[in-house]
This record gives C-alpha cells, structure tokens and sequence, in this order.
C-alpha cells in the first residue's frame, strides 16, 4: 500500500458503507498480524483539529490483497498500535517540518 493513497470501504454497524484514507498500515511479529489504520473521508475535525482514528486487523490473503477487516480485541493490541500512531504522526510532523 502507497502511504496516504489507498482508500478502503468499511461497512459500520448499520451496514453503511463508508468510504475511508488509510492513514497507514504495518505488520507485527509479536502478534502475528496486520493492522491498518484510517479515517472516514469528509470526517469532520472536533475543535482540537483532531480526526478519529480508526484501527482494524487484517490477514492479507493469498494473492496479496487485503483480507478481511477484523475487530482489535486486546489492550496489549490497542497499546502498540498508539505508539505506532504516535510515532508515525511525529514523523509526519518533522516531514512537514523539514519542508518549510
């Protein structure tokens, strides 16, 4: 996946389709599997210019695409995935940062 370009469909709760950014995805060993992170196109941002983030695993299937996008069930899941996040968006910062 291209960081930033890829866009993913998730169906809510009430079956609605939504469309969605994929912030980014990354693999862990220590849990075996793959997990992606995104954001509803046309999300609005609260009064801290903060989008939700959402966070899904996933198993890619056999020719490479993405399978199916599973729930994150554990803390210890939930835990690594901010630091990811948190350490993907300091990157970003410093990108921008290097670019002015």
């Amino acid at each position: 996946m291209d960081h930033g370009q890829e866009n993913i469909t998730i169906v809510d709760e009430n079956g609605n389709e939504q469309l969605c950014n994929v912030l980014f995805t990354f693999e862990s060993d220590e849990f075996e599997k793959s997990y992606v992170l995104y954001y509803p196109i046309g999300a609005e941002e609260d009064e801290n210019e903060e989008i939700e983030i959402h966070a899904s695993s996933f198993t890619p299937n056999e020719d490479g695409e993405d399978g199916e996008l599973l729930p994150v069930e554990s803390d210890a899941e939930w835990d690594m995935i901010e630091e990811m996040l948190s350490t993907f968006l300091d990157e970003q910062e410093d990108e921008e940062e290097d670019e002015e």
